[in-house]
């Protein structure tokens, strides 16, 4: 947080399975799982391109009471909320480490792209996936979640947060 590229719109990804998508691909997961992450946009590392990924096997040492979330490679995303509900729950960030914060996302969403390969992506989704995605793509509008907390009286470092609590975070 505070790192000037992570503020940036991220520019769309023209070429597909280029040798360069790949080694950022790559890199992503690597860096996502070195962390225990839910998700990670190319912006987190240094590149900005309109690329995500996501994914949680069940359970996440970060989110262990989260549903699973299909491993996911998601390029040049749209986002349409379905309805107004939205819900307010825990997040945190690789950007932001060592924190959490309350964040209303939309319940439900409808979002399309496409994948490395430059294959259509559509999914109606809702829950942990819907809210793992909202945080994703603001990543690429340069959104880190601090900027969407409402009450900062539920915002600070996790073992202030949640005293004798084994959190998982870096």
């Amino acid at each position: 947080m505070g790192d000037p590229g992570l503020l940036r719109i991220s520019e769309p990804v023209r070429a597909f399975d280029s040798p360069e998508l790949r080694e950022l691909l790559t890199d992503m997961r690597d860096t996502m799982a070195a962390h225990d992450g839910a998700g990670l946009a190319a912006p987190q590392i240094g590149v900005p391109l309109r690329v995500v990924i996501f994914g949680t096997g069940a359970p996440n040492p970060r989110y262990p009471d989260a549903e699973a979330v299909p491993e996911t490679v998601l390029i040049n995303p749209e986002l349409k909320p379905i309805g107004e509900i939205r819900e307010q729950d825990w997040e945190g960030c690789l950007s932001v480490p060592g924190m959490r914060g309350i964040v209303p996302r939309y319940a439900e969403l409808h979002y399309r792209g496409v994948d490395e390969l430059g294959r259509p992506i559509d999914r109606h989704v809702s829950g942990f996936h819907a809210r793992v995605v909202q945080h994703e793509v603001d990543h690429l509008d340069g959104i880190l979640y601090p900027m969407r907390i409402t009450d900062f009286s539920r915002f600070g470092f996790i073992e202030e947060l949640f005293p004798g609590q084994d959190i998982v975070d870096e």
